[in-house]
């Protein structure tokens, strides 16, 4: 059997594909004020405020963000599972949005402090209201999830 010395590459599925061209694109337009008002167009700058907060980690930093600041590491213990990495790439982003501020006081070790802005805040009180209705309507979703899994397990 013959060999080949070439290299067959799996083509990236559409979420794996890097998206900067398009982000970067969207950003300048945004920065400009020139863009559709139409969030379900490809280019609209909406979607670099969606991306935002569509993250659990974005929702649950600005929530307990809202109620006073936090040291990163109190944050990180406060909210279960959120890793070092996360923490830090999250709370970058906000920070860039303009949604939080980072306050470092030179100590020994450098003691870092996040507050919410007041523009974070108008967004707070709107992802508050998504953990209310999470928090509500939970038990309602896991139920679904059981009638829906019970029924496809019966038509497969």
């Amino acid at each position: 059997m013959p060999t080949s010395n070439a290299v067959v590459k799996k083509a990236l599925s559409r979420d794996m594909v890097p998206s900067e061209k398009p982000k970067a694109a969207r950003a300048s337009k945004a920065a400009r004020g020139n863009w559709p008002a139409n969030p379900y167009a490809e280019d609209c700058p909406t979607r670099l405020v969606l991306d935002r907060i569509a993250d659990k980690w974005t929702v649950l930093l600005l929530i307990l963000l809202s109620r006073r600041p936090w040291r990163f590491n109190e944050l990180r213990r406060e909210i279960g599972g959120l890793t070092q990495k996360m923490a830090s790439q999250t709370l970058k982003g906000l920070e860039r949005d303009g949604l939080v501020t980072r306050k470092v006081t030179p100590t020994v070790p450098v003691t870092v402090e996040y507050s919410i802005t007041p523009l974070g805040r108008t967004l707070s009180e709107t992802v508050d209201a998504l953990r209310m209705w999470a928090e509500r309507h939970m038990g309602d979703v896991a139920k679904a999830q059981s009638q829906y899994d019970r029924t496809k397990a019966t038509t497969v």
